[in-house]
């Protein structure tokens, strides 16, 4: 089975609840066909939970949530060692974050403390417990979402959380006519409650390596190193995009040539992953992130393909 095939059907099975949002569920399926995390910024009731239930169900994978609350600890993420009075032994007791999808709810509601829990998971796809290093599962990803309307008992997320997640993106109102299906179709049983499996989670390991060999080519590497650069030396730009921001914009390229069956990477699938992989990454002066972008992406010069080769 091809990349193109697999995104096909992850996608089709999800458009069946989550209505009208086709480009955002073909994002959100490439981010984890690179193997990365997504953030969903968005006001309450457009579809952020939904939306990660049904991915896991289309995978038919292991999926947990946790409704993140000021007075969460970290050991209720990770897990902990109890000690069993019964069999006078110390226990592991695995928290929610051993499953394949995790939908960190409202994870700005959490302390700094109990956010940073989530760093090594989503990073080195491992938790240290008690000085007890773990594998989290494969795959695995973190579907994390937060409300920008409300910032009343809210914790900013740290750029160095930001920089783990790949992609930042909101679903946004479904369009009238997608809102008016919503209405008709649901009734006293949810859609989601019936949605079947419809891609095999144990091939998205496979499917990650097909989209990581999609080939870069020179022009267009040196293209992504423009963009990062000219976010450095912007006037507006108090930090630009890191090392690790190219290799995300890289493998997220990748992973969208890999969705429309490409054979390489193009300038255009830079440009998209640019539009989701690099704003939340910036720190910015007075000006919106995302205008920056566009100006920023507007002048600099686009290989050809001749360039290309």
């Amino acid at each position: 089975m091809t990349v193109r095939e697999y995104a096909g059907r992850i996608t089709t099975n999800v458009e069946k609840v989550i209505k009208g949002k086709s480009e955002e569920i073909t994002v959100i399926t490439a981010a984890l066909l690179a193997g990365g995390n997504i953030l969903l910024e968005d006001v309450p009731g457009t579809g952020k939970t939904v939306l990660a239930k049904a991915l896991a169900k289309t995978l038919g994978c292991g999926f947990k949530r946790i409704q993140f609350t000021p007075d969460l600890l970290p050991s209720d993420i990770t897990g902990i060692h109890f000690f069993n009075m019964k069999e006078q032994v110390f226990e592991l007791r695995k928290g929610p974050v051993f499953t394949n999808i995790l939908l960190a709810d409202e994870i700005n509601r959490a302390t700094p403390r109990t956010q940073s829990a989530l760093l090594e998971c989503m990073e080195e796809k491992q938790v240290t417990i008690d000085g007890e290093e773990l594998l989290m599962a494969k795959p695995f990803a973190v579907i994390a979402t937060q409300n920008p309307v409300e910032t009343t008992g809210t914790f900013p997320l740290p750029e160095a959380q930001l920089d783990r997640f790949l992609v930042r993106l909101s679903l946004g109102y479904a369009p009238r006519e997608q809102e008016a299906e919503i209405l008709e179709g649901i009734g006293y049983a949810h859609p989601i409650d019936s949605l079947e499996a419809a891609a095999e989670g144990d091939l998205l390991p496979n499917m990650q390596e097909q989209a990581a060999a999609v080939p870069v080519k020179e022009a267009v590497r040196d293209y992504m190193l423009d963009i990062a650069e000219a976010t450095r030396r912007h006037s507006a730009i108090s930090l630009g995009l890191s090392t690790r921001g190219v290799l995300a914009l890289k493998r997220m390229s990748q992973a969208l040539a890999a969705v429309r069956g490409a054979e390489f990477v193009t300038p255009d699938d830079v440009q998209k992953a640019a539009k989701y992989v690099i704003p939340h990454r910036l720190i910015c002066r007075g000006a919106a992130a995302e205008k920056l972008l566009q100006d920023i992406i507007a002048e600099i010069q686009v290989p050809t393909e001749e360039l290309m080769g």
